[in-house]
């Protein structure tokens, strides 16, 4: 019999309202920010941004946000939590973009003269949808499959070698995984400047991953000490 079931039958028995209770822990607000950032990364990616001599989308620096998130996640309450956080993430996306493509379609008011703007910023490109969801949802897994996996030899100490190593790994197969299904789409057509996409990519994100360290190894103490870890 579960804990306190007795109190809820008698609650029942005696026609009082019942409701469940909810668990206070910061795993529910930490998933909210986590599929949240994925939503709003791939409305902002569709915008083209220049600074200076780079050219960015206007996602750039939110990136770094779900990863650290992921991180916080994966080491403070193991994989499959992890894992039910980047499923739901996941087809949260996919509900977003069918519900785009609904209101899309869907016979404008008479007074509305904004569907062709709405249809450029929401209607993303299939193939750009297509390689951000597969490259998420490889990379985050992988990311916190490999931090788990180190911190079950590493125990408690080196969290930086477990940080950094999932870092790697997640990053190179989601960076891999989007810029092969994205490339034909944004006109690479060559190997070598497929291979500098993916490289230049990779490279940038795990240095930012490497720079944020300490913030992430904040977070991760933070929660620490009040999940009573």
């Amino acid at each position: 019999m579960r804990p306190g079931s007795g109190q809820g039958v008698a609650a029942a028995a005696s026609g009082k309202p019942r409701h469940i209770e909810i668990q206070r822990s910061f795993y529910t607000p930490l998933v909210v920010v986590f599929v949240v950032v994925f939503l709003i990364s791939n409305i902002n990616a569709t915008k083209g941004v220049e600074i200076g001599p780079f050219v960015l989308d206007g996602a750039f620096f939110l990136f770094p946000i779900a990863y650290v998130v992921g991180d916080v996640l994966s080491e403070c309450f193991g994989f499959q939590a992890t894992r039910r956080a980047i499923f739901l993430g996941f087809g949260c996306m996919i509900l977003a973009v069918v519900s785009f493509y609904i209101a899309i379609y869907l016979p404008q008011a008479s007074f509305y003269e904004g569907q062709d703007a709405f249809a450029a910023t929401l209607g993303l490109v299939p193939q750009i949808v297509a390689a951000s969801l597969a490259g998420y949802l490889v990379g985050q897994l992988l990311n916190s499959w490999t931090l788990v996996k180190i911190k079950a030899r590493t125990g408690e100490k080196s969290m930086w070698a477990r940080l950094i190593g999932s870092t790697i790994v997640g990053e190179f197969g989601d960076t891999l995984i989007f810029c092969t299904i994205a490339a034909p789409v944004i006109g690479i057509d060559s190997g070598g400047a497929f291979v500098n996409y993916v490289a230049v990519g990779f490279v940038w994100k795990t240095l930012i991953e490497v720079v944020l360290l300490p913030v992430t190894y904040s977070a991760i103490g933070w929660v620490k000490r009040r999940e009573d870890y």
